[in-house]
């Protein structure tokens, strides 16, 4: 029990939430802003709930005035089921809310009209977060299932592509048929940000992804990669062809020696004997 009433210790409400409060109650609409924090907020609880349950490491749970953040401090070696689940925990919550709102009604806990407003933003933030923009839930599946197939690194530069690309036709759709909608473009320029972000921090990613092989846990290991290189190649270009879930396994092709290195042998020259200028034939005539 006492996990979990920490895990709600780490919810944390965004200072503009508490304006964009004050400003419904001034005009109005505060059910409707009580109804769309609700809906997030147990959209966050249910990811925050399933990474409990894994074990991963959560900093914090931001409620937005539009929106919501579960941010955890896990960095790609995860099973990609478990990193499955976890998303889509958030958007399972509004299936639950869709199935509870007719019993609140007939329990009058409710109004019919209430309800009605409920409804429509439960599936109006489904279908939003559900779209396949970074940080969004549609985003990161898209994420994952780039992962599946391609390394880690080209995998999150290709799931921001498409979510670059989305966005932009986002932009284009509410520039033609909503060009007034403020709130549309303050969540617009949100996600903007996030994923001009993202890419920006693509490599920092990618070496918190090393970091995490070489220092963390490996026990999501599920099958065996090889890789062929050439022995003047350096490390990080290996480090490039890593995959998710995979335990690597290096050949090395050179012209007068034939090698083989375990990944771990690469982590540990290059993060622990800060080797970040070695070669693959360093490494192997060492041996």
């Amino acid at each position: 029990m006492n996990k979990y009433i920490d895990l709600i210790k780490k919810i944390n409400i965004h200072p503009l939430f508490w304006a964009v409060t004050g400003l419904a109650i001034m005009t109005g609409y505060f059910w409707e802003l009580l109804a769309l924090f609700c809906i997030v907020f147990l959209h966050e609880l249910g990811h925050a709930f399933m990474a409990h349950y894994y074990d991963w490491k959560i900093k914090r749970i931001l409620i937005l005035p539009f929106g919501g953040y579960c941010e955890v401090d896990e960095h790609g070696n995860r099973s990609m089921r478990e990193e499955l689940m976890v998303i889509l925990a958030g958007p399972f919550q509004h299936l639950i809310i869709a199935i509870l709102l007719p019993i609140l009604v007939m329990a009058s806990v409710v109004t019919a009209d209430y309800a009605k407003v409920i409804l429509q933003f439960n599936v109006m933030i489904l279908i939003f977060n559900l779209l396949p923009i970074w940080p969004l839930d549609g985003g990161k599946l898209v994420q994952l299932f780039f992962a599946t197939r391609n390394t880690y690194l080209e995998a999150n530069r290709l799931s921001l592509v498409v979510s670059a690309v989305v966005l932009g036709m986002l932009h284009l759709f509410i520039f033609i048929y909503s060009p007034w909608n403020i709130n549309v473009w303050l969540v617009l320029i949100y996600l903007s940000v996030s994923l001009w972000t993202a890419w920006k921090q693509l490599r920092f990613s990618f070496m918190r992804f090393l970091m995490e092989r070489h220092y963390g846990k490996h026990e999501y290991v599920s099958q065996l990669q090889t890789i062929n290189a050439k022995g003047d190649e350096y490390l990080h270009e290996v480090f490039t062809k890593f995959k998710r879930g995979c335990k690597h396994l290096i050949y090395v092709a050179g012209p007068t020696h034939q090698g083989k290195l375990d990944e771990n042998e690469l982590l540990y020259a290059y993060f622990t004997e800060k080797r970040v200028d070695a070669r693959l034939k360093d490494l192997v005539y060492d041996d």
